[in-house]
């Protein structure tokens, strides 16, 4: 399979990307794929993942105990101090002073519900991305041939309902909304879950959703103060950072067996889920929920994509370049993923730490253990 790439900044084929409510409250996703068991039960053949998997079992936590329920969260206070440091947000402030934007007319009551409205989507799509990967990880304990993946990955499908769990409350019990997913992001989970593929579930999830959601969560624990959502934040990457390094050790093994026509398929993979989950960022449902027009406004953030480096990209990319170098899908000889990081602007990531060397530092169960033995 070798196709046309679109272009990363093609309007129409960014909008054409929508919700559709049917007022479902599932949502199912056909496929078909070989469940495959092994008789090698020998553990720890795979020593990178017996490490990964010895060092998930003793990091658990309990999302009901573990976190301080009864702490008061003002929605609009912690909105308000995460848009202080958002690029996208003093872009959206530029706008207001835009002759003919379609935010002209707002004053500092819209830009506040703009900044509340827009954190409720961001942990929105957190909590569908997590139930995306609760199901995809049991996906892989299912379909992955080795007994070491099978048992880490049974490991991750704890994780995965803890965040659910966590990040349904907190919308519920604290912001008191939410948003349905993003239809980028649905796209990407929809183009997973139907492939038969194994490692395609560990390259959409592992690589591309894992990875842009451990940096979110970086970002939201850098800017903000709320200690509720700091805490929760602080754990999650802890397991995050564990998931991300599964599929780089796991696909680093397999993809090193590929053939050119099957490496290029993982490459136009890569390039049209690394688009959609960029697109997730334009926020269309918030747009609509404020009763501006997307087609409206998207072609103004379009616009700020080429004029400079804003923090989606270094957020996004920062992770899933260096992993994708490390499987293998920037070699110079097959050059085709380069060229189109090249054109996005992005491939100057390649050599930054990936995620299978940088997840032992982000071990937040494991420090705070080690802190309260030097206490007693």
């Amino acid at each position: 399979m070798t196709t046309t790439p679109r272009a990363h900044d093609d309007l129409e084929a960014i909008l054409s990307q929508v919700n559709v409510d049917d007022s479902s409250i599932t949502h199912a996703i056909p496929s078909q794929f070989d469940a495959a068991f092994t008789w090698n039960y020998a553990k720890g053949e795979r020593p990178a993942l017996d490490k990964l998997y010895e060092k998930a079992k003793t990091s658990q936590w309990n999302g009901t105990t573990d976190l301080d329920w009864s702490i008061e969260v003002d929605p609009e206070r912690t909105a308000v101090e995460l848009s202080r440091n958002d690029r996208r947000m003093q872009y959206v402030r530029s706008l207001v002073d835009e002759p003919g934007s379609p935010v002209r007319s707002w004053g500092e009551a819209e830009i506040t519900r703009y900044a509340m409205e827009n954190t409720a989507h961001r942990v929105s799509q957190f909590l569908h991305g997590e139930q995306g990967a609760l199901i995809c990880t049991a996906r892989i304990v299912e379909t992955v041939p080795w007994i070491d993946a099978k048992y880490y990955a049974s490991t991750q499908v704890m994780d995965e309902a803890r965040h659910v769990e966590v990040f349904g409350r907190y919308l519920d019990e604290k912001l008191e909304t939410r948003y349905p997913m993003n239809a980028h992001l649905g796209a990407l989970i929809d183009d997973v879950l139907s492939d038969s593929r194994w490692d395609i579930t560990y390259l959409g999830m592992q690589i591309l959703i894992e990875g842009l959601a451990l940096a979110a969560f970086g970002t939201i624990y850098r800017t903000s103060s709320e200690p509720l959502l700091r805490q929760l934040i602080r754990y999650v990457m802890s397991d995050e950072a564990r998931h991300v390094a599964f599929g780089v050790l796991s696909l680093q093994e397999a993809y090193a067996e590929l053939s050119g026509p099957e490496l290029r398929e993982r490459q136009e993979f890569v390039y049209e889920g690394s688009l959609r989950m960029r697109d997730r960022f334009l926020h269309q449902e918030v747009w609509e929920r404020l009763g501006v027009s997307a087609r409206a406004i998207v072609p103004y953030f379009i616009r700020q994509n080429r004029d400079e480096e804003i923090l989606f990209q270094r957020m996004l990319f920062a992770k899933i370049v260096p992993n994708c170098k490390k499987l293998g899908l920037l070699d110079p000889r097959t050059p085709w993923l380069r060229d189109r990081f090249t054109e996005m602007g992005v491939l100057e990531y390649e050599d930054f730490v990936d995620t299978s060397v940088e997840y032992t530092e982000l071990n937040a169960i494991e420090q705070e253990r080690a802190s309260a033995a030097v206490g007693t």
